[in-house]
């Protein structure tokens, strides 16, 4: 697991940073707002994402490489929920547990458009509807049972974008988000099995599916002019 994120990190940066070299997008900056369904994978949860289903709103904040890619600040909040009694699995000398989180998630990612997004300018080829990637790094709270925990946190996205006008986006996006830390489900759900798990086994994981829609600003200079 450690190997196949550190590959995909590189890969994703590499290409960012030959992307950086070309800006043509005709707006810079892009805001919006996404809402939709939060789910949990951990020590109380093991299969099914969204078996307890609750709410997630977000926020976020993207700057405009150019149609291809994107730089993204999101915020986030979900609500999550997990009970050890509908699993098929029995825990040694473990009653049935259940809890509630309130998660808190503050990231950075960077976005890759399968296709040229945009709308108009044919010589660019630009598309209107287009998938997307999205990779990135950043951090969550956790409120449970009135304690709070912090953990790092990787998410990782698929989603697609449609250019509704000019200035208008519409979206949906798949999220698996995950912790670098086992405390999402409560401080009582560590190594239930009382074996030392690896990092890849032993952490939460936080899911959202959601539809957004934002509006891009500030104008770039379409034609610049050398004076001396």
């Amino acid at each position: 697991m450690k190997r196949l994120l550190a590959i995909a990190t590189a890969a994703l940066l590499t290409f960012a940073s030959s992307a950086l070299k070309a800006q043509d997008e005709a707006y810079k900056f892009d805001l919006g707002g996404t809402l939709g369904l939060g789910g949990y994978l951990g020590e109380a949860n093991q299969s099914n994402i969204y078996g307890h289903p609750s709410y997630s709103a977000q926020v976020f904040f993207r700057y405009l490489i150019n149609t291809r890619w994107a730089l993204k600040t999101n915020v986030l909040t979900t609500h999550v929920t997990g009970n050890t009694a509908d699993m098929k699995n029995v825990y040694p000398e473990f009653q049935p547990y259940k809890f509630s989180s309130q998660v808190y998630d503050l990231s950075a990612r960077i976005e890759y458009n399968f296709f040229p997004y945009g709308i108009g300018e044919k010589y660019k080829r630009l598309r209107r509807l287009t998938p997307f990637l999205s990779l990135g790094i950043g951090g969550n709270i956790a409120v449970v049972e009135g304690h709070n925990y912090f953990a790092g946190s990787i998410p990782m996205g698929v989603g697609l974008k449609f250019k509704l006008k000019p200035r208008i986006n519409l979206g949906c996006e798949f999220i698996m988000a995950k912790c670098l830390g086992d405390h999402i489900d409560g401080k009582d759900l560590k190594d239930l099995y009382r074996i030392k798990s690896s990092f890849a086994k032993n952490t939460d994981w936080i899911s959202t599916f959601g539809v957004s829609i934002s509006f891009e600003f500030g104008e770039r200079c379409t034609s610049c002019f050398y004076v001396d």
